[in-house]
């Protein structure tokens, strides 16, 4: 894969600023930067993460509220490691590293690898 730092992408942005910024607002970036993005597998993939980590986060999230008080003290510790999370996840993805988060890591690179435009 491509390491240079300063590659061009469809946006017209840096390659790791733009899957920076497809993390910013969760799934709605990451959507967005899917969308625009038409070669760079590079952020097409932090896109893609983006979106099933948000995703996952916001389903647990709804799941877990349902549940009487054990749920939602399981909740109030659900926020702070979301944020820990989106900053590592921010940080990588600056830095230009290729981090799969476990799990939904390889589903995106999965997914990516089979959306080819």
């Amino acid at each position: 894969m491509d390491d240079d730092k300063s590659k061009k992408t469809s946006s017209g942005l840096d390659q790791n600023i733009a899957a920076m910024l497809s993390y910013v607002f969760g799934f709605i970036t990451g959507i967005i930067f899917l969308v625009i993005e038409k070669e760079n597998k590079f952020i097409r993939f932090h896109a893609m993460q983006s979106i099933i980590i948000s995703g996952a986060i916001f389903v647990v999230g709804i799941v877990i509220g349902w549940i009487p008080i054990i749920g939602w003290l399981i909740s109030l510790l659900l926020a702070p490691i979301s944020f820990v999370i989106w900053i590592i996840l921010l940080i990588k993805a600056y830095k230009n590293e290729w981090y799969e988060f476990p799990i939904a890591g390889k589903i995106a690179k999965e997914q990516v690898n089979k959306i080819n435009l």
